[in-house]
C-alpha cells in the first residue's frame, strides 16, 4: 500500500548514549542541575544522535509553501495572493527564515507545492507540484488520497535529504494564508477542543475574525464528524499540502533517526497528526517555542511538549525553531566543552 511506511516505527532512542551524557554532566564543574534545561536538552539531544557528545552544528530548514482553499471562506487578515508573493520572497532571500537561515549558517530549502498565484520557477525554490490549492474544506475533503500521498513523501524526501548531507537537527516550516484555520480545524479533530478554543488571531484577525473563523471550522468538523476517528483521514479532510508535508518530513526524520525542532503552531499541529498517525514518533521531537497563538498551549499540552522559548511569536515559516538553534548550540558546547571536576583539579561535592 502507497502509505505503509508512515506507520513503520521510529529509530529507538539511543539509551547508552542519553546515560552517558547524564554520566558527563554529573561530572562537569558545576553543581548538578545549575545549568537548568540546557544540560537536559544536550542529554535528549545525546539519545537523539546517539553520541555522548551531541551537536546541532548542521542544521536542515525545509519550508513547505501552498495555499488553502477555506481561505475564501475570509478567515486570513491577508489576501490569498500573498502565499505566492511570500515564495517569490523566500527565493530572494528576504523573509525571516531566510535571514535567519543565514545567521544560523543552516541549509535552507524551500518547497513549492502550489499557489493560486503561481510565481513560476525560482532557482531557489524546488517546485513539487500538487495543485494550486486545496479544496474548501468546509464543503468538502481538502485534499483527495492522491494529494495527501504526495505532500507526505515530499515530506520524506526532505528527511532523506537531511540524512545524506549529514543534518544534526531538522527544522521544518510553512507558508501558506489560511493555515491557521486548517491547523485548528486539524487540532480540534485530534484533542477534542472546540473550534472557540483552539481559533487564534492568525495572520491579524480581530476578535469578530476570530469568531468567523471558529465559526468555519465548527461547520467543517459538522460536515466531517463521521471521518475524523482516523487521524491520517482527519489529516486528508482537514490539512493542508504544507501541513502533510510537515507530517511526512516529522515522521520520516524520527524513522530515520535525525533529531526534530517543531516550531509553533502550525508545526505543532502537524506534529500532533505525526504522533497520532505514528506514536513511535514523539519521543523523537523537541519543541522550539510556545506560540502567540491562542491554540498552541493546548497542541503542546496534548503532546505533553515543554516547549524550549516563550517569545510571543507567531510567524510560522520555521523561524521560532530557528530562533532556539543557538540554545541548543550552546547546550551542546557546555556539555563538550566544560573541564569535569578531575580535569580541573576542582573539589567535588562532599
Amino acid at each position: 500500500m502507497p502509505l505503509d511506511w508512515i506507520r513503520q516505527s521510529a529509530k529507538p532512542i539511543d539509551t547508552a548514549a542519553r546515560d552517558a551524557a547524564a554520566a558527563r554532566q554529573a561530572q562537569l564543574t558545576k553543581p548538578p542541575g545549575s545549568l537548568g534545561r540546557l544540560e537536559a536538552l544536550a542529554i535528549a539531544l545525546a539519545g537523539l544522535q546517539g553520541r555522548e557528545r551531541p551537536s546541532a552544528g548542521r542544521v536542515q530548514i525545509s519550508v513547505y509553501a501552498a495555499d488553502h482553499g477555506v481561505a475564501v471562506e475570509g478567515v486570513s487578515a491577508f489576501p490569498q495572493a500573498v502565499t505566492g508573493e511570500m515564495v517569490r520572497n523566500f527565493a530572494n532571500g528576504g523573509a525571516a527564515i531566510s535571514v535567519l537561515a543565514r545567521a544560523l549558517d543552516a541549509q535552507l530549502e524551500v518547497i513549492h507545492l502550489g499557489t493560486v498565484n503561481d510565481p513560476g520557477r525560482y532557482p531557489n525554490v524546488t517546485r513539487d507540484w500538487i495543485a494550486p490549492s486545496t479544496a474548501n474544506f468546509r464543503h468538502q475533503p481538502a485534499m483527495d488520497a492522491a494529494q495527501l500521498d504526495h505532500a507526505l513523501r515530499c515530506g520524506r524526501h526532505s528527511a532523506r535529504n537531511a540524512a545524506q548531507a549529514g543534518a544534526d537537527l531538522f527544522v521544518g516550516g510553512e507558508m501558506g494564508i489560511a493555515n491557521t484555520t486548517s491547523a485548528t480545524a486539524l487540532a480540534c479533530a485530534l484533542t477534542g477542543a472546540t473550534p472557540l478554543e483552539l481559533a487564534g488571531a492568525g495572520t491579524g484577525l480581530d476578535a469578530a475574525g476570530i469568531r468567523h473563523k471558529a465559526d468555519v471550522v465548527a461547520h467543517a468538523l459538522a460536515f466531517h464528524r463521521a471521518a475524523l476517528g482516523d487521524p491520517l483521514e482527519a489529516l486528508q479532510r482537514l490539512g493542508g499540502f504544507e501541513i502533510a508535508a510537515l507530517v511526512g518530513a516529522f515522521v520520516a526524520c524520527a524513522q530515520i533517526g535525525i533529531a526534530v525542532l517543531v516550531d509553533g503552531f502550525i508545526a505543532s499541529a502537524a506534529a500532533l497528526a505525526a504522533c497520532a498517525i505514528n506514536p513511535s514518533v514523539r519521543e523523537r521531537l523537541l519543541f522550539a517555542h510556545r506560540s502567540a497563538e491562542a491554540g498552541h498551549q493546548r497542541v503542546l499540552d496534548a503532546l505533553s511538549a515543554q516547549p524550549i522559548l516563550d517569545l510571543r511569536m507567531r510567524l510560522g515559516e520555521g523561524s521560532g525553531a530557528a530562533t532556539a538553534v543557538p540554545l541548543l548550540r550552546l547546550a551542546c558546547t557546555l556539555h563538550a566543552q566544560m573541564a569535569t571536576f578531575a580535569e580541573a583539579g576542582v573539589s567535588e561535592k562532599a
